[in-house]
């Protein structure tokens, strides 16, 4: 079957890992090899990617700032649902899948590549979303996975095999390298692996990158004004912001303040319980912040619906089926939803902390304090009229409860 591929894409870091595969692809497939690398916002320079690429000799090489596209079309939406999965992850990792997945099968079209490939280990959920994410924007797609097909299943093996094929490692940095599997983007960094396999270790203080110990972070709070348009963050204190600027400009600043720390026991779609800690800012305070903004605006059997249909977008994501129809189908009730949940919310973050401490909205606020008031609402609002409401509501409860009676 390897005869059959004559150009592969490849979802390529530039890591150890991904230039031993971009090897292993040319020595067992004898193809030509495409390479994508993606800065979705990993806070590390991507373009060294090229010259690892070319010193293996790769002539097409995709190098791409995608972090725009990554916020707008993908983050933004997701957050319009107040997606969280299983009740504490912010589906950093699963949300940025999708979007590689979109790129390689373009960049196939574009070169007239028969398959693409990943780095996505056989235990892991990423490769469900690669794949699944290929599969459902080209159907004939041809896909390979190394780690699922070779014997380099040990970090020794890697060493050798990058020794035996003139892979360059930068020996000065391997006693620095962290012991964790991680995995960032301008949603998360996350961290798996080494002691972290024990779920009743705290992690180490000096894992963390992008938050200060709640405990460390300063003693005055930090106040933010969050602008919103149709459910998503237009301007944060008043300066017009891209959703991508968004996220970094809370990344920085809710990090500061010790935001965004979460350690997490999860259900992997594959199977297996798996032990993750991750770093969300900016997701931490825009979760908080947007259900702030819909408790103002939303009727209350829209909210409560939206929150029904959550945990089933949620696991959709995680799950990698983002360009399923069921998923799309539900992305439209969301952003109708949405039309309406415009305004401004106030927040207060303190030592890991994010409070909410004001929401006004001047277009579409469903509050009336005439009718809210517990001083002399001028008849706004007929007490009385609670009494038949209360006993309709009681009927089906009285009725069981005589029958009990009579039992």
């Amino acid at each position: 079957m390897s005869q059959d591929i004559k150009k592969v894409v490849l979802a390529y870091s530039g890591g150890l890992d991904t230039s031993i595969i971009l090897k292993w692809l040319q020595q067992v497939y004898q193809c030509e090899v495409v390479t994508f690398t993606a800065d979705l916002g990993q806070g590390e320079e991507v373009e060294p990617a090229r010259q690892k690429a070319e010193k293996l000799g790769i002539r097409e090489i995709y190098i791409e700032d995608v972090r725009e596209e990554y916020a707008r079309d993908f983050v933004f939406p997701m957050f319009r649902a107040n997606a969280l999965y299983e009740g504490e992850y912010l589906l950093g990792t699963s949300i940025a899948r999708p979007l590689i997945a979109k790129r390689l099968v373009e960049i196939a079209q574009e070169t007239g590549a028969d398959a693409i490939a990943h780095g996505a280990t056989g235990k892991g959920n990423d490769q469900v979303r690669f794949e699944l994410g290929a599969y459902g924007l080209q159907p004939d797609i041809r896909v390979i996975a190394p780690w699922r097909e070779w014997d380099l299943l040990s970090r020794e093996k890697l060493m050798q095999y990058a020794a035996q094929h003139g892979i360059e490692i930068d020996y000065a940095q391997q006693g620095k390298k962290s012991p964790y599997s991680m995995d960032a983007n301008l949603l998360h960094i996350s961290y798996e692996g080494d002691q972290l396999e024990d779920p009743w270790i705290e992690p180490e203080e000096d894992m963390w990158r992008w938050t200060v110990a709640p405990e460390q972070a300063p003693d005055q709070p930090v106040y933010l004004e969050l602008t919103y348009e149709q459910g998503d963050i237009v301007a944060i204190d008043g300066q017009a912001m891209s959703p991508a600027t968004v996220m970094a400009h809370l990344n920085r600043v809710a990090g500061a303040q010790g935001v965004g720390r979460s350690d997490i026991v999860e259900n992997r779609y594959v199977g297996m319980k798996s032990r993750g800690c991750y770093e969300t800012p900016a997701g931490t305070v825009m979760l908080k912040a947007h259900r702030a903004m819909e408790s103002l605006t939303l009727d209350r059997e829209t909210a409560h619906l939206k929150d029904e249909l959550m945990p089933k977008y949620a696991t959709m994501i995680y799950n990698g089926y983002w360009w399923s129809p069921e998923r799309r189908a539900i992305q439209a009730l969301i952003d109708q939803t949405q039309q309406v949940v415009c305004g401004d919310v106030r927040l207060k973050l303190y030592k890991g902390s994010v409070t909410v401490v004001g929401r006004r909205s001047a277009t579409h606020s469903l509050f009336d304090k005439n009718i809210a008031t517990f001083e002399d609402d001028g008849g706004a609002y007929d007490q009385a009229d609670a009494a038949g409401f209360i006993k309709l509501n009681a009927l089906r409860l009285r009725l069981m409860a005589r029958s009990a009676a009579t039992q």
